[in-house]
């Protein structure tokens, strides 16, 4: 089930961005991310809420989070990670598809060191779009990287 006003379920512009996917979920570039290689992992059925998810999209979520953490270790030189999801327009959740951030993050990097949610997620003057073509570039050549873990 897609919802024609969500954007992951209908951005091609998002779309072109995936990284990896499964039967149930898929991953791919934030357009504004905190830290490079910043990505969100996404159902693929629309679920507004973890709660909304079955048993089975937690599952295929989990499974690409694990992928991908192995890669982002070594494509990126991550020693740590940040991992985060927001529910409701209050909680900061921007687009009504559950997600969730995982950030590969390393000493020193650009990234936030102390949390607090907000902050940590919601920083307009830190968080510039990237251009489209050079996330799809990204995104290319993550998928050949990826392709190997």
């Amino acid at each position: 089930m897609t919802d024609k006003n969500c954007p992951f379920c209908t951005s091609p512009e998002i779309k072109r961005r995936k990284i990896i996917e499964n039967k149930l979920a898929w991953a791919f570039l934030t357009h504004i991310p905190v830290v490079p290689g910043h990505m969100l992992i996404a159902p693929k059925r629309h679920a507004s809420t973890v709660n909304d998810l079955t048993a089975s999209e937690i599952t295929a979520i989990i499974h690409l989070q694990k992928k991908l953490k192995t890669a982002l270790k070594r494509i990126f030189k991550a020693s740590g990670f940040n991992y985060a999801w927001n529910e409701g327009p209050v909680a900061g959740q921007q687009v009504d598809h559950f997600h969730l951030h995982i950030l590969p993050r390393k000493k020193n990097d650009k990234g936030v060191l102390k949390y607090d949610p907000r902050e940590f997620l919601y920083r307009p003057r830190s968080r510039e779009p990237l251009p489209e073509k050079e996330l799809s570039v990204l995104a290319s050549n993550l998928r050949s990287k990826i392709k190997n873990y």
